[in-house]
């Protein structure tokens, strides 16, 4: 089965670029199958990992960056995949 981890987090005013250099340093150990990471508009930063695993098994994930780095607090989701149509 595989499950995918969602991080999403909004930058405080000025500190997008930050906050993407902190999410890309940060090492997760396992490693992922695969990881991602996106920026969008409003200094947002996205980080996507996919796992072989069940959808409740026990994973490593991004942990909250340092709170003046944020403008809300960091958004998590897990989705299991359903395949392809």
């Amino acid at each position: 089965m595989t499950v995918a981890l969602m991080w999403e987090a909004r930058a405080a005013a000025g500190r997008g670029a930050r906050l993407l250099d902190w999410a890309r340093a940060q090492v997760l150990d396992p490693a992922p199958l695969r990881r991602e990471t996106f920026t969008a508009p409003a200094d947002r930063v996205l980080v996507i990992t996919w796992w072989d695993a069940p959808y409740d098994a026990d994973l490593p994930e991004l942990p909250d960056p340092p709170a003046e780095s944020l403008h809300r607090p960091v958004h998590r989701w897990r989705f299991e995949s359903v395949g392809e149509p």
